[in-house]
C-alpha cells in the first residue's frame, strides 16, 4: 500500500448558478479565466507548486468540459503512476448510489479512494477560487499546533460576512466559534473553504455525520469538530483571493489582470499556473489594428481596436470593430464595425456586422437582477448575434438568435433572449 502524507480532495461539481449564461453548459470551475486558463488550474497549479502529487478531483454538474481539460494532468505534472490526478464522479454502488448533496457528502463517498494513500493529511479544496498559496506552509502550521483541523481564513469587509463561514480565534489562532453564514457576523475573518484534516479526524467525522442531508464542511462537519473538542486553528492568509461566483465578480478578477501593476500576477517564474494549452499559430495583429491595455491570447487575428479587455485563444475581431471593458472567450467571432462594451462573451460565438453591444442605460434585467446587475451584457456559448442589432447593458443571451428575435432590431437593458431548449 502507497503512504501519501498529504493528498488533496478538490470539489469542482458546483454548477456557478450565478454565472447565469456562462454556466448553463459547463462547470464554474472550467469557466475560461485570464485569457488563457479555466479556474480550475489555479488550485490544481497551487497542488503541485506546493508538492502534492496526490488530488481527487471531485465532478458532478456537465463534467465534460472539465475531464477533457485535466486529462491524465499532464500540463500539472500530475500524470503519475502512483497518485496523480484522478477524476471522482458519483458513481452506482451496490446499497445506495445518489448524486453528491453536499460538499462533505462528496469527501464521504469517495472514502475508498482517500483510504488507498492512507494519507496523514488531507487537503479539501475548492475549485472555483483565483489565488496562489502555498499549501505546505499551511500543513507546517498544521503540525506546529497540533491541530486536528485548520481552516483557511482570511479577513473580509464586516459588511461581507454573512456571505461566508466566519471564526473568531484567540490569540494563538485557536478557533473559540464557527458560524456558517451568520446574520450578525461576530468577526471578519471568514473561511476560504481550504481546510487540512488529520486523517482519522476526519474519517470519524465524516462516518458520524453520514446520515445528514446536504451534508456539507461549514454546516455540520466543523460544527461536529467544534463540539467534539478538537483543536481546530485558523490559518491566516493575506494575499490575492477570489470568488469569482458572480459575473460582477469574475468580470472584476479579469479586469484586475490588466492593471499596470497587476495585484495578482499571473507572470512570476517561481509560481507558475500551469493549464492545458491547445497547438495554436501565433496571434496576427494587422495594420490598422488598435490595441491598449489588454490580454490577447494565442492564435488570435485583430483587425480592429482593442481596450482595457481580455481576449482568449482564437478570437477573431474584424475590421472597425471596437471592443472596450470586455472579457472575449476563446474562438469567438465580432464582426466589422460592431461595438463592444463591458460584456462577458462566451466560447465559439459568432456576433455578426454592425452590431452595438452593451449600450444605452442601465436597466434592472427581468431574468435575475441577483445575477445580470452589473451592467454587463453577458451571451453564453455557442451563440449567434445577426447583424446590425442593438443590445443594452444587463442583458443575457443564449442560442441562435436571428433579426425576429430583436424588435426593432434592439434588445433593451434588462431584457434576455433563451432559446428554447438551450439551457
Amino acid at each position: 500500500m502507497v503512504k501519501k502524507e498529504m493528498i488533496a480532495m478538490l470539489l469542482a461539481g458546483g454548477q456557478g448558478s450565478r454565472l447565469g449564461v456562462l454556466t448553463s453548459k459547463v462547470a464554474k470551475p472550467a469557466v475560461a479565466f485570464g485569457g488563457k486558463y479555466r479556474i480550475i488550474d489555479f488550485p490544481l497549479s497551487n497542488c503541485i507548486n506546493s508538492g502534492i502529487d496526490t488530488v481527487g478531483v471531485l465532478t458532478q454538474y456537465q463534467p465534460l468540459r472539465l475531464n477533457t481539460h485535466i486529462g491524465i494532468g499532464i500540463p500539472w505534472d500530475l500524470d503519475r503512476n502512483v497518485g496523480g490526478v484522478t477524476v471522482l464522479p458519483p458513481y452506482e454502488k451496490s446499497s445506495s448510489s445518489e448524486w453528491y448533496t453536499g460538499t462533505a457528502n462528496a469527501i464521504f463517498q469517495n472514502l475508498d479512494y482517500m483510504e488507498t494513500y492512507n494519507p496523514d493529511y488531507v487537503l479539501i479544496l475548492s475549485g472555483d477560487h483565483i489565488y496562489k498559496m502555498d499549501y505546505e506552509v499551511m500543513l507546517d502550521f498544521h503540525k506546529a499546533n497540533n491541530a486536528d483541523v485548520t481552516i483557511a481564513v482570511m479577513p473580509v469587509p464586516i459588511e461581507e460576512a454573512s456571505r461566508f463561514g466566519i471564526v473568531v480565534s484567540d490569540e494563538n489562532s485557536k478557533i473559540q466559534e464557527f458560524e456558517e453564514k451568520p446574520e450578525h457576523p461576530s468577526s471578519n475573518l471568514a473561511s476560504m473553504g481550504i481546510y487540512i484534516f488529520s486523517w482519522n479526524v476526519l474519517k470519524e467525522a465524516l462516518l458520524t455525520m453520514k446520515n445528514q442531508s446536504n451534508c456539507d464542511f461549514g454546516m455540520h462537519i466543523i460544527p461536529y469538530c467544534h463540539e467534539k473538542g478538537m483543536n481546530l486553528f485558523s490559518y491566516e492568509y493575506n494575499g490575492y483571493w477570489k470568488d469569482v461566483g458572480t459575473l460582477g465578480s469574475y468580470w472584476e478578477a479579469n479586469m484586475e489582470l490588466i492593471d499596470i501593476i497587476p495585484e495578482f500576477n499571473l507572470y512570476e517564474e517561481f509560481w507558475k499556473i500551469y493549464t492545458k494549452s491547445d497547438i495554436l499559430p501565433p496571434q496576427y495583429i494587422s495594420g490598422e489594428a488598435k490595441i491598449d491595455k489588454s490580454i490577447v491570447g494565442e492564435g488570435c487575428s485583430i483587425s480592429g481596436e482593442v481596450y482595457n479587455s481580455v481576449i482568449s485563444a482564437g478570437v477573431t475581431i474584424k475590421k472597425g470593430a471596437i471592443v472596450r471593458n470586455s472579457i472575449i472567450m476563446q474562438n469567438t467571432v465580432i464582426g466589422e464595425g460592431c461595438i463592444v462594451d463591458k460584456a462577458i462573451i462566451a466560447e465559439n460565438v459568432t456576433i455578426a456586422g454592425a452590431c452595438s453591444i452593451g449600450v444605452g442605460e442601465e436597466k434592472e434585467s427581468k431574468l435575475s437582477t441577483k445575477i445580470y446587475s452589473f451592467g454587463l451584457a453577458t451571451i453564453g456559448e455557442n451563440s449567434v448575434i445577426p447583424p446590425g442589432v442593438t443590445i443594452g447593458k444587463n442583458t443575457a443571451i443564449f442560442g441562435e438568435t436571428t433579426a425576429e428575435d430583436y424588435p426593432n432590431g434592439v434588445l433593451d437593458g434588462g431584457e434576455y433572449i433563451i432559446k428554447a431548449g438551450e439551457v
